[in-house]
């Protein structure tokens, strides 16, 4: 398992691939969801295990094991749906989704596009605070 060694892994897919095909399959299809949802993210390799970043902010990030796939999005993701996201053991900013149960990608897919929102309103909250700031001292 990928998250229970000390390989470094350099690409999501290769991330992906160092997992049994079972969830592998499962780990595609979170990637898919996250990418669709939020198509203007950038992908990346972060605290060892596959990340998304919109405007260089973290969205969400995702993580294999062995009996579970772990789903980090932040602490604000998670609060924003914690009635959904109570059927699943959870943490603060993070949920465990068995691997032996269906992935509920709808949930997945709203709680992206959720974080989307968020990161890109606090980018135009703080542009407009910058220009506001800016223009008073002109």
């Amino acid at each position: 398992m990928a998250n229970e060694s000390k390989i470094v892994f350099l690409t999501v897919e290769s991330y992906i691939e160092a997992f049994p095909e079972q969830v592998q399959l499962k780990l595609k299809k979170l990637r898919f969801a996250i990418l669709k949802s939020a198509p203007l993210a950038t992908e990346c390799i972060s605290y060892g295990m596959p990340a998304y970043k919109l405007n260089g902010k973290p969205l969400v990030y995702f993580a294999g094991y062995k009996n579970h796939i772990g789903f980090y999005a932040t602490p604000t993701g998670h609060e924003a749906f914690a009635k959904e996201l109570s059927f699943y053991k959870q943490g603060k900013g993070s949920v465990q989704f068995p691997v032996q149960e269906p992935l509920p990608i709808e949930l997945i897919s709203r709680i992206v596009t959720f974080r989307v929102f968020e990161v890109e309103k606090k980018q135009s909250d703080s542009d407009v605070g910058k220009k506001i700031g800016n223009e008073g001292f002109q």
